[in-house]
């Protein structure tokens, strides 16, 4: 196995390193973005490592699903995507160079031995670890039958101490750790030194994780020191809760980054949002990627956890809607719209989509909001009603006539002239702006809220606004609800 340090080592490189057993949460999501941000802005790599070592568990859909996920937000990566477990045998010969140097051992101890040792640790009210007893036996005396696991051998004597970017310098006494498993009793490797094996060689200078992560470090520092290595700079940041303070789940938002796309999430707006999950820069909400690329550092990290927030979020997201090109924006808005209409959006359809983007995206602050408020201009006719839409037009046959009436001879289908026309027709009806203009757009629209009355007639334009009156007036003459 080629080792993959890069030849110059003083790039920084940092990593993405999920399991595959489960969709790229939103957590998962933040810690990418941030390894992401880290080395884009220091001209560094940015590496993804598939730790997919747990067989049972580890499945193609999932990795589909952290790669769909990442490639949604925009986080790109360096080179090929490493699998940890094709790298079994390298982890392997690493573990048995350390049983050659003597920093490693053999344990015969057996599973009925070793739930002896742990009841016995939990009577005396002892912490449940390894007691060594295989440390420094001869192999001779290993019992028939045994297949043995390989130790590290531990320092036993002073401290392991960590200086963590975010969390500080933190110590724990070596007499705590016990000795770790390196290669289990069928040789394969553990997580602790597939990740050890891994890092080094992918040259990885930062390790940024979650602080779920922050007892492992010490274990994994004892492993780069029996090695020889170099130790990475640690980042461990605090995770996520929820709005109430409590772990994250499911109903405060811990899904699937896929889950935030097909709610009508921009992904521009869903990393602006992540960002800002425990990071801050003064006080700066709208941060462009070039902003966040210059700006991210760990410094600004902060040590308590960050709450998630959907109201943040989605309003974070309106306005990324409302500042959106609109060219973009109709490509991101057609799945939601053909998705509903069961049906392809054809050419003139998509210029009206554009046409009338600006009038719909003010109020929006999802795709899915934007894609509902938008389906009226493409519903067939005669346009259904809602309940409230029925009954501003009920009984106003005779009121939509006479404005139609007025309507048919504006030739200038712009928004001056119908303006126009639209307000003398109430001055001479005695009629405030209002009566005129709700029956109005529920003949247009089928609902009681819309766009302004004089977008919608300008986007549908004269044929199609005069025939969506007349529908109405229609089904008013022949009493059909």
């Amino acid at each position: 196995m080629t080792d993959m340090m890069p030849s110059d080592t003083q790039t920084v490189v940092t990593r993405f390193a999920p399991s595959p057993t489960g969709f790229l949460h939103i957590g998962g999501a933040r810690t990418a973005l941030f390894n992401w941000l880290y080395a884009r802005g220091r001209a560094g790599r940015f590496l993804l490592r598939i730790e997919d070592t747990d067989r049972k568990r580890s499945t193609t859909e999932a990795i589909d699903a952290i790669i769909g996920g990442l490639t949604w937000l925009g986080l790109d990566w360096d080179g090929d995507i490493i699998f940890q477990f094709s790298r079994a045998d390298r982890h392997a010969e690493m573990a048995h160079s350390l049983l050659e140097q003597g920093k490693a051992y053999h344990c015969y101890a057996g599973p009925e031995e070793l739930t002896e040792m742990r009841e016995q640790a939990r009577a005396e009210g002892r912490p449940v670890r390894y007691d060594g007893r295989w440390r420094d036996r001869d192999p001779s005396e290993a019992p028939q039958g045994i297949a043995p696991v390989v130790r590290l051998k531990a320092p036993q004597q002073g401290e392991t101490v960590i200086t963590d970017e975010i969390q500080g310098t933190v110590s724990v006494a070596n007499s705590q750790l016990d000795d770790m498993i390196l290669l289990r009793s069928d040789g394969t490797p553990t997580y602790m030194l597939s990740v050890v094996v891994d890092d080094h060689d992918m040259g990885i200078t930062h390790i940024i994780r979650g602080d779920d992560h922050f007892t492992n470090a010490f274990r994994q520092t004892q492993l780069y020191q029996a090695f020889g290595w170099d130790t990475p700079v640690f980042a461990h940041v605090p995770l996520i809760h929820g709005p109430d303070g409590a772990k994250l789940s499911k109903r405060h938002g811990a899904l699937g980054v896929e889950a935030y796309r097909d709610m009508g999430y921009l992904p521009e707006a869903l990393r602006n949002y992540l960002l800002r999950l425990g990071w801050g820069h003064g006080d700066a909400e709208i941060i462009s990627t070039e902003e966040a690329t210059r700006w991210f550092g760990l410094d600004a990290v902060g040590k308590s956890p960050a709450r998630f927030d959907f109201a943040k979020l989605a309003s974070l997201n309106g306005h990324y809607i409302r500042n959106s090109d609109n060219t973009a924006l109709v490509k991101s808005l057609l799945p939601f719209i053909e998705d509903r209409l069961g049906r392809r959006l054809q050419g003139d359809e998509l210029d009206l989509l554009a046409k009338a983007l600006p009038g719909l995206k003010e109020r929006a602050k999802t795709l899915v909001e934007l894609a509902e408020s938008a389906l009226f201009y493409f519903l067939p006719r005669p346009l259904a009603l809602n309940e409230k839409a029925a009954g501003l037009l009920a009984g106003s046959g005779s009121l939509l006539g006479a404005l139609k009436t007025r309507l048919d001879e504006v030739e200038d289908w712009t928004e001056g002239p119908l303006d126009q026309a639209v307000r003398a027709f109430a001055e001479e009806n005695e009629m405030k702006l209002g009566k005129i203009a709700q029956p109005l757009r529920a003949a247009l629209t089928g609902s009681n809220v819309s766009p302004g009355i004089f977008d919608v007639l300008i986007c549908l334009g004269r044929k199609e606004s005069l025939g969506r009156i007349q529908d109405q007036i229609t089904k008013q003459k022949s009493g059909a609800v």
